[in-house]
């Protein structure tokens, strides 16, 4: 089997946006992404809140936002994606993508190395759904966790783990992504009752 490297690969495809333009919108990161499927569309809105980006007031709740809509379509089992052209217009300038990619590379190329096609059956289109499903949960709590900085992290990199997992056909990761994702809603939970 080939080597994969589809973490790096879409993370060198979020610089090449940043570096075709002044400014990466929303629907410029759709556009890029949508041919890989809706793996990229979920994996790549999480990593930019885990990301430095993730600390733009209101960016996280963005993503989130985005993210829902893509796994609201997986659980009405559409092939192709939309947003609105509201969210699909919203940018973030090209030297926040740059600074944000290249931190994130190393993170990209160490996953590359770790994850692969196991246990294919848990990334099925039964497994999708369960995965939207913890993804939305997971999105819904993202703008409250917001006005605790940075703790938007926490469900996000469920939601990456998640997405990463049904990229790269990897059962053993959406295990683990899907684990992740109770403990992020019981962390999340907490940390918002402790508010």
């Amino acid at each position: 089997m080939a080597e994969m490297h589809e973490a790096t690969d879409l993370v060198d495809e979020m610089q090449d946006l940043g570096e075709q333009s002044d400014e990466v919108s929303v629907r410029d990161m759709v556009e890029a992404l949508g041919h890989r499927g809706f793996g990229p569309l979920i994996f790549v809105p999480a990593l930019v809140v885990v990301s430095p980006l993730g600390g733009i007031p209101g960016l996280p709740s963005l993503m989130a936002l985005v993210i829902v809509l893509i796994a609201v379509q997986i659980l009405v089992g559409r092939d192709h994606f939309w947003l609105p052209d509201w969210i699909g217009c919203r940018a973030v300038s090209d030297d926040k993508v740059d600074k944000a990619t290249r931190k994130i590379h190393a993170a990209a190329e160490w996953l590359d190395r770790h994850v692969g096609e196991r246990l294919p059956r848990f990334t099925g289109k039964v497994a999708q759904m369960v995965g939207a499903l913890a993804v939305i949960v997971l999105c819904i709590m993202v703008p409250p966790l917001e006005f605790l900085p940075f703790t938007a992290v926490i469900p996000m990199l469920a939601i990456a783990i998640i997405g990463l997992a049904v990229t790269v056909r990897d059962g053993v990761l959406m295990l683990v992504g899907l684990a992740a994702a109770v403990a992020a809603l019981i962390g999340g939970l907490y940390m918002l009752i402790s508010m």
